[in-house]
């Protein structure tokens, strides 16, 4: 790619989640909530069991991380408590192309996938497209970067974390 192309890349992946830092609607600094839940309300465990999101209910919750997790069924609840690393998603459930990059931007549910038994999420299904170019090396730079950004908010991670 020319350089002139990645810097143009570069610094519109750094306008995105610089914008989608600020409107993360996350209650807790290391987990993506929205609406007062992880995920936005979805089940993770449905990722694995069902192949495709699902939204979780006020009927079965648990709390996890101090957070508010919601499941479909009484089921996937007991088996998330069993065994929460098992199903919550890397990097706090915050976009993983983001955290390859350096930032924390909230997810959609469609955009996801499982890679080795863990679940990882994205911004959009774009950015699940540009994920999927590369999985090994931008789920290598998310987990370096997890440990930098982890305990800083969304809002402020403004410059990119640039790994080769």
């Amino acid at each position: 790619m020319p350089l002139y192309t990645s810097k143009s890349v570069l610094l519109g992946l750094t306008a995105l989640f610089s914008a989608a830092a600020f409107t993360a609607s996350a209650d807790e600094i290391t987990t993506f909530t929205k609406e007062g839940a992880a995920i936005g309300g979805t089940d993770p465990v449905a990722y694995f069991t069902e192949g495709k999101p699902v939204a979780g209910s006020d009927d079965y919750t648990f709390d996890y991380d101090d957070v508010t997790w919601k499941f479909s069924s009484a089921e996937n609840r007991d088996a998330f408590a069993a065994d929460p690393a098992k199903y919550a998603p890397q990097y706090g459930g915050f976009c993983a192309f983001g955290a390859s990059m350096g930032f924390k931007v909230p997810v959609v549910p469609d955009a996801w996938s499982i890679v080795d038994g863990k679940l990882y999420l994205n911004n959009s299904l774009t950015v699940q497209e540009r994920f999927e170019q590369d999985v090994p090396g931008h789920i290598r730079k998310a987990t370096l970067n997890w440990e930098i950004i982890k305990d800083k908010k969304p809002s402020d991670l403004k410059e990119p974390i640039i790994r080769d």
